[in-house]
Order: structure tokens, then C-alpha cells, then sequence
């Protein structure tokens, strides 16, 4: 081997470095959020985003009123266990409701209240009527306890989060996440939602200022979202292998060039 063909090897070892260089680069359309958002716009979404209540959901209803004694029967406590009483000194602690696979939970003196597609505004309303024979002027702070979002794929830090509040977006998901990476298909993300058994299937262009008025820009409990990887990811995953076998190619003929050339 003489050495153009030494040199036709290290051209060879350069070309292939600027490819995958150039393939691995995500172009501005690929990364930008709301592309298509102009100055000063307005978009008004009419559906009034409200979650609503799942079967296995677990809920935390309390009650009170101005009589403690009279708003007691309605609230449901536990009495500490040995345990509970040496770490926590024996704090009688609120009992949470789960939401049955009939979408029922069973509530104190009033028994089975159905709440399955509720919203806890909804919740709130139904629980007032039904307490007015007991109580007066009730006040009923109702909470969801396992609101959480699964997040995989092309993020920078996926995994399981909790969820304090009552709503949550995609893009403040995302955010807990650390964002998708530059590798991330931002224009096909999958939601995966389950209601009462039900699989829901749904894609969201977050490229797009439509992506506001998507069924899925509010995350619901135990949502799962999913980034998929885009074209130059791909790409640029398939040059990585072909590259590394070129390179290693390339480098054994280099390496026995100069050998050659040496001994002679």
C-alpha cells in the first residue's frame, strides 16, 4: 500500500466523521415548541378542563363544621398500631377511600356514593346535598391522592412523578422531566391513558399551537407519555454502527501502512 492509498483511508475516516456529524444535527423543526404561534395571538380553548374520578383512585374526603362533634360520625379514622404509637407518639391518622370496580366508594352514615366521572368540584356539590339532613353549612375538602404521570422515551430524566394539585399539562410534565432531549419526536408524542379499563391511545403535535385544544394537553391521574426518537436519532444510530465498523477498518490499514512504510 503507497501512500495515496494511506491518505485515501484518513479522507475516508473524515468524510465519514462529517456524516454522522451532520446526520446526527436535529433541524429547527424538529425542536421548537408552537411553531406556528404569532405574536400577541390569542387561543381560546372552550373545553373547560375538569379531572375526573377513576375506579382504584384514592381519595381523601374530610368534613368539618362549626361542631366538631356533629361532623365527627362523617369523617373516617383509624386508631394507631403499636408501631404507629412508639415513632408517631399515637396520632389517630384520616382514612383515605378507594374507589371500587363499581366506581363506588362507601361513605359514613350515607353508604354507597357512586363518583366514578366525577370531578371533585362535582363530588363536592352531590356530598353537600346529601349531608344536608345532618349538617349545617359543611365544609368538604376532597382531594386525589395518587395523581401521578408516568414520562419514557427521549426525555433527560424519565420516570414516575407525583402530582400535587388537581391538573397538571403535558408541557409542565415535560418539564418535570427536564424536557425531551434534541433527539425527541416533539411532533408525535403518545399519551396512553386509562379510564376504568379502557385503554386511550392519543398523539399530540407539541410543534403545533393546536397542541392546547388536544383531549390530552391536560394529563390525567396515571397518564403515560411516551417521546419516541426522531429521524435523526434513527439516523444517526445506524451511522454510529456502520461508522464504527469503517473506522475500525480504516484504522487497521492505516496502522499496517506505516508499518510498510517504516520497514522500508
Amino acid at each position: 500500500m503507497n501512500i495515496k492509498k494511506l491518505v485515501n483511508c484518513i479522507n475516508f475516516i473524515l468524510i465519514s466523521s462529517f456524516l454522522i456529524v451532520l446526520n446526527s444535527c436535529a433541524s429547527k423543526s424538529e425542536v421548537v415548541y408552537f411553531q406556528d404561534v404569532s405574536n400577541f395571538e390569542t387561543i381560546v380553548n372552550e373545553d373547560n378542563f375538569a379531572p375526573k374520578f377513576k375506579i382504584d383512585d384514592v381519595v381523601s374526603i374530610h368534613i368539618s363544621t362549626l361542631n366538631p362533634e356533629a361532623s365527627a360520625p362523617f369523617n373516617l379514622f383509624r386508631a394507631p398500631s403499636q408501631s404507629e404509637v412508639t415513632k408517631l407518639g399515637g396520632t389517630i391518622q384520616q382514612v383515605d377511600y378507594l374507589v371500587d370496580q363499581s366506581g363506588e366508594i362507601d361513605f359514613p352514615v350515607i353508604g354507597k356514593i357512586k363518583i366514578a366521572g366525577l370531578s371533585p368540584e362535582e363530588l363536592r356539590i352531590s356530598l353537600r346535598e346529601k349531608l344536608t339532613d345532618y349538617l349545617k353549612n359543611p365544609i368538604i375538602n376532597i382531594r386525589l391522592q395518587n395523581f401521578q404521570v408516568t414520562i419514557l422515551g427521549e426525555v433527560n430524566r424519565p420516570g414516575t412523578y407525583q402530582i400535587n394539585g388537581e391538573e397538571i399539562t403535558i408541557m409542565e410534565a415535560l418539564g418535570l422531566a427536564n424536557d425531551i432531549t434534541l433527539k425527541g419526536l416533539r411532533k408525535n408524542v403518545l399519551v396512553i391513558r386509562d379510564f376504568n379499563g379502557t385503554k386511550i391511545y392519543h398523539r399530540i403535535d407539541l410543534t403545533s399551537k393546536k397542541a392546547v385544544q388536544s383531549p390530552v394537553y391536560y394529563l390525567t391521574q396515571n397518564d403515560v407519555v411516551i417521546v419516541e426518537p426522531n429521524k435523526s436519532a434513527i439516523t444517526s444510530s445506524s451511522l454510529d454502527n456502520r461508522a464504527t465498523i469503517a473506522v475500525s477498518i480504516a484504522s487497521i490499514l492505516i496502522t499496517s501502512t506505516v508499518l510498510i512504510l517504516t520497514r522500508n
